[in-house]
């Protein structure tokens, strides 16, 4: 393991976790929340390059998200830009930049880390944008791209297992786009911080995406969510306002993932969303 690894976001979703695993291993971590930095003020780089030390390996987990329109991107990037001039500064070991499959295209097809970027939504453009940004640092970068991730702290409520789950364990409908057919890859955040771990302990590099190779759809995580709680509770269909996203299929190739890591297991979603219940209803 490095002699420190710094996670830049912290105090957020994925950064939290990532912090938590490393603690979990008795690595050395430094944790800058927004309360440390405020990447978007003016002294952010000076703030932030004070805290670093020659050697860190680095997450940077630190983004304005989902990213939805120009004025947020426009943040992203000032805060993008904070990092790397604070970067700049010190001679890291390792960073590993926290992306989004958001930068891929739609395709009908498993997609894997070969597929050209074309990114279609605010938020896919910020991350590959950051990407392009990152790969000027001169220490050793690896790219992980996530797709949807689960996790009892989600502080988005994202429509899916998430949302679910807390709607059914407190008695309420569980409202569906449609009828809920999509079908979409989840991962649980744990396996996020076991795969951000490993790959701080290789000092890896290059692309890769984090995605379990399985998919699922809405309508059948729902109905596994109210098969978690006694609440009676409705699946109720909602005419969409926009086309399914990514045309309702989103689906990945994990050979580069079983490559890199042929050790490793995905938790299955039921079995995550399972340990997520019990995380929320233990609170």
């Amino acid at each position: 393991m490095p002699a420190r690894t710094v996670i830049i976001g912290g105090g957020g979703f994925v950064g939290g976790a990532v912090v938590a695993r490393l603690k979990a291993k008795e690595a050395r971590v430094l944790s800058v929340a927004r309360s440390d930095v405020d990447l978007l003020a003016s002294n952010a780089a000076e703030k932030l390059a004070a805290l670093l030390q020659p050697g860190d390996a680095i997450v940077v987990a630190a983004a304005r998200a989902p990213c939805k329109d120009m004025s947020m991107l426009i943040d992203n990037m000032l805060m993008g830009k904070a990092i790397l001039d604070a970067f700049a500064k010190v001679e890291l070991s390792h960073v590993i930049n926290v992306s989004s499959d958001a930068v891929y295209p739609d395709e009908p097809v498993p997609l894997n880390e070969t597929v050209r970027p074309s990114p279609a939504t605010f938020h896919g453009v910020m991350h590959l944008a950051r990407e392009i940004a990152f790969s000027e640092i001169k220490a050793p970068l690896a790219i992980l791209r996530l797709t949807l991730v689960y996790g009892a702290h989600d502080p988005h409520n994202g429509y899916g297992p998430n949302r679910f789950l807390r709607h059914a364990s407190s008695g309420k409908d569980i409202i569906l786009f449609g009828e809920g057919e999509e079908r979409r890859d989840h991962v649980w955040i744990e396996d996020v911080a076991e795969l951000v771990f490993r790959v701080l302990a290789y000092r890896s590099r290059g692309i890769l995406n984090i995605a379990t190779g399985s998919v699922y759809s809405f309508r059948r995580i729902a109905e596994k969510a109210i098969e978690f709680n006694r609440n009676k509770v409705s699946l109720v269909s909602q005419p969409r306002q926009s086309p399914q996203p990514h045309n309702g299929y989103r689906p990945f190739d994990t050979a580069a993932l079983r490559s890199a890591f042929p050790d490793f297991t995905f938790t299955a979603l039921f079995e995550g969303m399972a340990k997520v219940h019990g995380n929320m209803t233990s609170v």
